[in-house]
């Protein structure tokens, strides 16, 4: 069973939910989440937060954590995942920020760069990958990446897989 699938069984059969705030994945991940039917039942917001202002009216991130970090930092995707589940008083929450391309990559942020944050009942955790391809692959995979960790974390009851 695939990993959106695997999410949709255990979310259903735990009678929880999801939401996820999303960056430079745009609404995918959220897209994938409605693709299954009856995903109302586990899934009923999601916040496309683009801007770092949107990051922080929509989800709390602070300034300071925008200013000292960026927007693709592990700081910041904990904070849009938290502020996700808080908002969406969901039991999981998934942030995702990146730079997808072609252009925004610096030496320590390349293109390709996206991070994850994942909340979840009793903590969190933060996750890094660098994707190749161009905007629609790192998109893709950034996606694909999402769903198997969150499928890995709600099936492990939130223990770090």
């Amino acid at each position: 069973m695939d990993a959106l699938h695997t999410i949709a069984r255990n979310l259903t059969k735990k009678r929880q939910t999801v939401s996820c705030a999303e960056s430079c994945t745009g609404g995918l991940l959220a897209a994938a989440f409605t693709s299954v039917a009856g995903s109302s039942q586990w899934f009923d917001q999601s916040f496309v937060t683009y801007s770092n202002k949107a990051k922080e009216d929509r989800l709390g991130v602070l300034p300071e954590t925008l200013l000292e970090h960026g927007a693709v930092s592990r700081q910041t995707v904990y904070e849009m995942a938290r502020g996700a589940k808080a908002v969406a008083q969901a039991d999981y929450a998934v942030g995702i920020s990146g730079i997808a391309g072609p252009g925004g990559g610096s030496e320590s942020k390349p293109v390709g760069t996206v991070w994850f944050g994942f909340a979840f009942p009793g903590g969190s955790c933060e996750a890094m990958r660098r994707f190749d391809g161009n905007r629609e692959s790192v998109r893709a995979q950034a996606v694909a990446f999402a769903l198997e960790r969150l499928a890995g974390l709600i099936e492990n009851g939130g223990d770090a897989v």
